[in-house]
């Protein structure tokens, strides 16, 4: 069963707020689209590896026994109001409990295959060289960024034809268990990619 990830926002002024996203039937259709809403997820691959990358999801990158909600359990949001001071220590807490988010040791070295959304970190008017590989629309961009363990920085081996900011993409290299910061997001994964390619569902 697809664990679902609490994403806590806290908007302007200052009003703490927890949305999730969560896998749901509605995938399937988003698949045929070329729109997504936020927070629109790809529906889970049902397809064998490919050659010798091993098809993985989101979900493969969290550890069995990991939480994602335990920060929520810890903390009291619903006592809070607008403008409340306290509002800003929540958001510190949240922050720093998803920048340590565990990673999957046994994910280091593997050769992957995963789809997920595309934003992009460096690049031009006709490449990028460099992005964040996010499990639903609008991570990093929209909406604030999912736990680090949800974030794969990706370094394609040639650089990528620039398409639409938040293109749905399949990545396929090989695994590393890297920390990066970046100004949109922390990434506890990273992926050398050879190959990165419009994602079709399959």
């Amino acid at each position: 069963m697809t664990r679902r990830i609490f994403l806590a926002l806290i908007l302007l002024p200052l009003v703490a707020v927890s949305v999730w996203f969560g896998v749901s039937t509605a995938d399937a259709q988003n698949t045929a689209k070329k729109d997504y809403a936020v927070g629109d997820r790809l529906a889970k691959p049902a397809v064998p590896p490919v050659g010798s990358f091993r098809t993985i999801t989101f979900d493969d990158l969290m550890p069995a026994d990991w939480d994602p909600n335990a920060i929520f359990k810890q903390l009291d949001m619903d006592s809070l109001k607008d403008n409340d001071p306290r509002a800003m220590e929540v958001m510190a807490k949240i922050k720093q409990a998803w920048e340590q988010a565990p990673v999957v040791p046994a994910l280091n070295g593997q050769k992957i295959r995963m789809a997920g959304f595309l934003v992009r970190l460096e690049g031009d008017d006709k490449h990028i060289r460099e992005f964040l590989l996010v499990p639903y629309f609008g991570a990093c961009v929209h909406v604030p960024p999912p736990p680090a363990n949800q974030v794969v920085h990706v370094i394609p081996d040639q650089p990528v034809p620039v398409g639409p900011d938040m293109g749905a993409v399949w990545v396929s290299g090989t695994m590393r268990l890297a920390a990066s910061k970046t100004d949109l997001g922390d990434a506890g994964y990273r992926i050398a990619a050879v190959k990165v390619e419009p994602y079709t569902g399959d």
